[in-house]
């Protein structure tokens, strides 16, 4: 399907099919991703089935087995696959995401990260805003740079602020030096005082001393979250939740990726409570239950999820709600089942 919608745009840009084949054999991994549990559910159902089909299940019943002696293997065997998905969702799934967007970037135009950003206003700590006026990635230097900063007891209340012809990182000491900077206080009655520095770090600057933006920050709030490794992204919402800036977003993301493998032993418990105690039934409709309930599962995901990113709900809580919600269903119909089950 995706081949099909972008095949004009692999002919228009002259793409080598060498190149082609390159680009999905890096999709391949967010595909495994994102199928892996409908897979679990349907090998559940399937095994199930086929044990039902044989009168298997009649005599583990008849052994005075129980239903959770019985699960234990199925159970045991969804933990290792989960532990397996939380490294390959983690960081090679990243790895071939972030592969996969810079023959977008290189060749087909889409998801490009400028090599000048322009208009960059961030939120740098709780009562700092940092304007930038024209960022250069390649030599790490920004222009027309703005702090304003703002009384902590009444952020609508400018203290002081500071306007910088340059801003340069410097790579040997991690941290901005700043070129051709003039200062302004305010007090109450809006009287301004002015005031001028040649040059000087960061960190020497009475007012400023710390900045906790830096260049590969500016670079990776252009990233997509799903090529940015686990604990990458982990380090970004740390130095983001540092300068006081609002993480709700990136830590569901974050969460997510952590919970999402996790859906493998929800699929089985899952299908372990739709399956034991059901009479014969054709691999069609296993394959359909399993289709139907992957669809509700995701689609609870994303309903949850933008919850979360609006700050509604505990990013913790959005990421684990699918997981807990099917979870509770399915032990709830297990214990129902094994009422009956002698």
């Amino acid at each position: 399907m995706d081949l099909f919608e972008n095949l004009d745009k692999f002919i228009d840009k002259n793409l080598s099919n060498l190149l082609i084949l390159q680009y999905y054999m890096y999709f391949i991994p967010e595909i495994l991703k994102l199928i892996t549990p409908v897979g679990m559910l349907l090998a559940t159902l399937f095994t199930m089935s086929r044990l039902i089909t044989y009168n298997e299940m009649t005599a583990i019943n008849s052994s005075g087995i129980s239903i959770y002696r019985f699960s234990f293997p199925l159970m045991l065997f969804g933990i290792i696959i989960t532990m397996f998905s939380l490294y390959f969702n983690g960081w090679v799934v990243p790895k071939s995401n972030s592969e996969k967007l810079r023959i977008e970037r290189t060749y087909l135009d889409k998801n490009k990260i400028a090599g000048v950003i322009q208009n960059l206003h961030i939120q740098d700590s709780e009562n700092l805003i940092l304007a930038i006026g024209i960022y250069n990635e390649s030599d790490r230097k920004a222009s027309n740079v703005n702090f304003q900063y703002f009384d902590k007891e009444d952020l609508s209340k400018l203290i002081y602020r500071f306007d910088v012809q340059t801003m340069k990182w410097d790579s040997i000491k991690n941290e901005w030096k700043l070129f051709n900077i003039a200062e302004r206080k305010f007090d109450s009655t809006s009287f301004e005082s002015f005031s001028y520095i040649d040059s000087g770090y960061a960190s020497e600057i009475a007012g400023i001393e710390k900045i906790y933006l830096s260049p590969s920050q500016i670079i990776r709030k252009q990233l997509k979250p799903d090529e940015l490794l686990l604990t990458d992204l982990k380090d970004f919402i740390d130095s983001m939740e540092e300068s006081g800036q609002n993480v709700s977003r990136a830590k569901v993301d974050y969460y997510s990726k952590i919970s999402f493998p996790f859906a493998n032993i929800v699929v089985i418990l899952f299908g372990l409570s739709l399956s034991v105690g059901r009479r014969k039934s054709g691999v069609a409709l296993q394959f359909g239950i399993s289709i139907l309930v992957t669809f509700i599962y995701l689609g609870f995901i994303k309903v949850s999820q933008t919850f979360g990113y609006s700050g509604d709900i505990n990013p913790i809580l959005t990421a684990w709600l699918a997981n807990i919600t099917f979870s509770l269903i399915a032990i709830v119909n297990l214990l129902r089942v094994n009422i009956f089950w002698k």
